[in-house]
């Protein structure tokens, strides 16, 4: 059943995370939430039957961080169904996904929350730093916009998904949509489809972890999953998606070069 904006607890943020595999990193991700200076928040964890000892570490901080919900997959069904499980589960008015191996700076949800009030606003989201293992930090900053619309992500997959927060009691009951890859850009073209505008924070408040595939790599796979999602989901014509992904790669290379 479709939740309605009086069925959310207002105020509280509802942590979305998919767990799956991830023993090596998932306590320092959680601290990083822990040490928010924002307090109404719950974490809502899903795992897709993990084979390590992911539930174990979890069920550990649960004795002492009872805003943890712990939730486990009957079966292995991908991130994109673990964190649909999640918004299911999630009490909260306001969202925010984090992914099992980023980090957020304690300040995040804080700025953000703030923000939204300040704009009247639904969608809110922040730069990133790419870390590795040993959160050293690869790259600085990268650099986002105040405020985007549709048709500007529809040439710039400009908004990371650990940095995203959305008030639900304006964007209402959504869920990602269920595809191989690219479920995290296919959702925020269909939350600023009706012409919502998200709103940036240019300052790097979510630490993203680089798994070690290469760059080329990719970026191949960033290129079919928007000319699927793009003619697909959004029914956009072939030569539109052509143009998008022209200017798209052009705006790679300047985030990643310059």
């Amino acid at each position: 059943m479709e939740r309605r904006s009086q069925d959310y607890v207002k105020g509280l943020v509802s942590v979305i995370t998919p767990v799956y595999n991830a023993e090596k990193v998932i306590k320092k991700t959680l601290e990083s939430v822990f040490a928010q200076t924002y307090k109404n928040i719950e974490i809502v964890l899903v795992d897709d039957c993990s084979k390590d000892d992911s539930a174990a570490i979890i069920k550990e901080l649960q004795e002492t961080h009872a805003e943890i919900v712990y939730y486990l997959q009957p079966s292995n069904m991908g991130a994109g169904a673990a964190r649909n499980k999640a918004l299911e589960l999630a009490k909260g008015q306001y969202v925010a996904f984090l992914d099992a191996d980023d980090l957020w700076k304690p300040e995040k949800i804080e700025k953000q929350i703030s923000q939204l009030l300040e704009k009247n606003g639904s969608f809110s989201f922040t730069a990133i730093e790419m870390i590795d293992g040993d959160d050293n930090i690869i790259k600085h900053k990268r650099k986002v916009k105040e405020e985007i619309d549709y048709k500007f992500l529809l040439s710039n997959t400009m908004i990371p998904t650990s940095g995203v927060l959305v008030d639900r009691c304006v964007k209402g009951d959504f869920r990602m949509h269920i595809r191989r890859g690219g479920q995290d850009y296919s959702t925020w073209l269909q939350l600023l489809r009706d012409g919502t505008k998200a709103y940036g924070i240019n300052e790097a408040l979510v630490g993203y972890r680089i798994d070690g595939e290469s760059l080329s790599s990719n970026k191949l796979k960033s290129i079919k999953q928007i000319w699927e999602i793009q003619t697909q989901d959004e029914g956009i014509s072939k030569i539109a998606v052509c143009w998008h992904i022209v200017r798209w790669c052009w705006n790679s290379v300047k985030k990643y070069v310059f």
